[in-house]
């Protein structure tokens, strides 16, 4: 074996300090970022909210609604006694459970015979509330063609629904005389209701439907 003079040692022994010296250099190692750490399951794992939150606001009013029969709504006074609705004279639509029929005519101030103000009311609707005003209302179309009413429906005009909001529409019974006929219906989120006004004004009917509302809905 040969064996090196003190030049050539010293020659290698600076030429292997030169490679450590490179291997170690910390510029070298800046040029690669070091990999991130893995999470731990604990911050892996993000929980869903229990539920999402609504965009959609409540208009005033809104909200679940039941009907009842009530003495006196709007200042009319309930029938009673013999001569007082005793069925369903319209069909309702189906009803589930949960569901409330309300059924009464009532009379206006004074009043002692003639055809009565006839309501016809459900609650907790479980479809569209103002496609089971639909069916009420030709129903009480029927109904009112059969009991004194004459003429051809006219179209539903809006009027004011009151404090419970949704919608109010009457529709009047054309007669001879400046004063018809009228029936008038609401809906709202979770009721629908309708009632026949012999001989008035729909502006009137309105007006009188929205008071007995506040009496019948809560």
């Amino acid at each position: 074996m040969s064996i090196l003079g003190p030049r050539t040692l010293l020659a290698t022994i600076a030429l292997a300090a030169t490679l450590t010296l490179t291997a170690c250099d910390p510029a070298a190692e800046a040029e690669a970022p070091p990999a991130p750490p893995a999470p731990s399951a604990a911050s892996a794992t993000v929980s869903a909210p229990a539920s999402s939150p609504s965009h959609s606001s409540s208009p005033a009013g809104s909200g679940k609604h039941t009907l009842a029969e009530a003495a006196t709504a709007g200042g009319l006074t309930k029938a009673t006694g013999a001569d007082a609705v005793s069925d369903v004279p319209i069909d309702p639509g189906e009803m589930r459970e949960g569901m409330h029929l309300v059924v009464a005519d009532y009379n206006r101030a004074g009043q002692t015979s003639g055809r009565r103000i006839l309501f016809v009311g459900v609650d907790s609707v479980p479809e569209d509330p103002n496609k089971r005003r639909e069916h009420l209302w030709r129903g009480l179309i029927d109904y009112a063609l059969q009991n004194g009413s004459t003429g051809t429906p006219t179209t539903a005009k809006p009027y004011q629904p009151g404090p419970f909001g949704g919608s109010l529409e009457c529709l009047s019974l054309p007669e001879s005389a400046s004063t018809t006929d009228v029936i008038c219906g609401w809906s709202d989120t979770t009721t629908a209701a309708v009632a026949l006004f012999p001989r008035t004004t729909p502006a009137d009917a309105a007006r009188l439907f929205a008071a007995m509302r506040a009496d019948l809905e809560h």
